[in-house]
């Protein structure tokens, strides 16, 4: 893990097309700025654990959350949306993001 330090309107830029800008900092709460490019998906940790989370069990078919705890965390962002709130998805919408060997192809999710 790289550390930094940065101060208050100090920006890092990774991979020469994203900034991460510290706008404001308070107690300890840092509110930070991301430009990138529209496909690069940009989520807290939070949020992208629970949409594994609800991808994984919609995949299964299973109604109960799955235990993400054990799985290896997720790559840095680099396609997709880009959203600081929580993204709903349908169900239709969640079985094309996912990788066919996860879910097979995609007219088979109803299938016995």
């Amino acid at each position: 893990m790289l550390i930094l330090s940065r101060r208050t309107n100090q920006s890092i830029v990774i991979n020469d097309n994203i900034v991460v800008t510290v706008l404001e900092i308070s107690g300890d709460q840092v509110r930070l700025g991301i430009k990138a490019p529209r496909e690069v998906t940009v989520h807290r940790e939070e949020v992208q654990r629970e949409i594994l989370e609800e991808n994984l069990a919609a995949a299964s078919g299973a109604d109960h959350p799955v235990d993400v705890s054990r799985l290896p965390k997720p790559p840095s962002p680099t396609g997709g949306r880009r959203s600081v709130a929580p993204v709903i998805r349908t169900r239709t919408a969640i079985r094309r993001s996912l990788p066919v060997d996860l879910c097979g192809p995609i007219g088979s999710f109803d299938d016995p």
